[in-house]
């Protein structure tokens, strides 16, 4: 089974999480700039409050087998600091039913085996 992993985190730690995840094999990301808030319900800086701050999305898509090393190496190298602080982001997992690639029009449904694991032939995530 495939799943997709959002992980919403500070924009100076993106270019260190994709870095990481490279390394381990999972060189497909999709990354955004967003804005949002969490539950500080956003920053104050002096007399200024800001409701929404930058941050980065990345998307991935993964094989379910993959989920711990992916999320292991996200908050290990997102985090700030030895304990975080807030603001440091969110994770989000979903099941992904299927996938296109639009080039081809080649259906993956993750339940591809690769004999090499995670950087095979076979895609580990697309590039959206």
């Amino acid at each position: 089974m495939l799943i997709m992993i959002k992980a919403i985190i500070r924009p100076d730690k993106a270019n260190d999480v994709m870095a990481k995840l490279m390394a381990d094999g999972f060189p497909s990301v999709t990354k955004m700039n967003v804005a949002g808030r969490g539950k500080q319900r956003g920053i104050k800086i002096g007399e200024v409050t800001y409701d929404e701050v930058p941050k980065t999305m990345l998307m991935f898509v993964i094989k379910e087998a993959d989920k711990d090393l992916v999320i292991e190496d996200i908050i290990a190298t997102a985090r700030t600091g030895e304990k975080g602080a807030f603001g440091d982001g969110k994770i989000f997992i979903s099941p992904v039913d299927e996938m296109y690639t639009v080039s081809s029009g080649v259906k993956e449904t993750g339940a591809e085996t690769s004999p090499s694991g995670p950087a095979s032939e076979t895609p580990a995530a697309p590039a959206v």
